[in-house]
């Protein structure tokens, strides 16, 4: 069953209940938000960071797995309802947000997502992070719960004509999710998701954590 996934192991690790105690500041903080169709990225928004770093509640769970100098780097809001309602197919996330864009080998190539320098970075900088997905709502299986590959995450890069015979290896998982839980995944584990059926929200809000400093003059964009 999914929720027996470890993270070192598997890739992924469900927190019961983890964000419940936060969840009504956050929704608050949120609520000025407007979701686009494939997420909002939050950057500046004031009282986020408050919820979210490693002495946190919320951010205790990332610091559990990277130690005390974790830090969230980069958070999106998802919000799935009828009107705004998308899938994903199985993937990698390879890129970061960082402050400025400074041309070093290795870091490359560069695209702005909304407004915001991104740049794939050597993959030991991914495999060093780990990703939450803190659940406003419930997820049932109708409700497009994250699609994993467990283990995929020890595979290192895997590169576009392999996705498909490493998820068929791996096996997938549904990683289902109540209110106020929260999943932890090794950041370069292969996911996907499918579009929400019957449901009028699915928000999510998913954070990067990483605890070493990139290549000088490079930065975190944070949060």
């Amino acid at each position: 069953m999914a929720d027996l996934l470890s993270l070192d192991e598997h890739g992924a690790e469900l927190h019961k209940g983890a964000a419940l105690a936060s969840l009504d500041i956050l929704e608050r903080l949120l609520s000025t938000c407007s979701p686009g169709r494939a997420g909002t990225r939050l950057y500046g928004l004031a009282g986020l960071a408050d919820l979210l770093h490693a002495e946190s509640l919320i951010g205790s769970v990332a610091a559990n797995h990277l130690g005390e100098n974790s830090r969230p780097v980069r958070a999106i809001l998802f919000d799935k309802t009828p009107g705004a309602n998308w899938g994903l197919g199985w993937h990698q996330d390879r890129t970061i947000a960082v402050r400025d864009r400074e041309d070093l080998p290795d870091y490359g190539p560069w695209s702005i997502k909304a407004g915001v320098p991104h740049v794939e970075p050597p993959f030991a900088v991914i495999q060093a992070m780990v990703t939450l997905r803190i659940h406003l709502d419930d997820v049932p299986k109708q409700n497009a719960p994250l699609l994993i590959a467990p283990g995929s995450h020890r595979l290192g890069r895997i590169s576009e004509p392999e996705i498909a015979d490493a998820v068929g290896r791996c096996g997938t998982a549904m990683c289902l999710a109540q209110r106020g839980d929260v999943w932890s995944y090794s950041t370069p584990i292969l996911h996907a998701s499918t579009p929400s059926t019957g449901h009028a929200h699915r928000r999510v809000l998913q954070v990067d954590y990483a605890a070493a400093p990139l290549a000088a003059p490079l930065e975190w964009l944070r949060v």
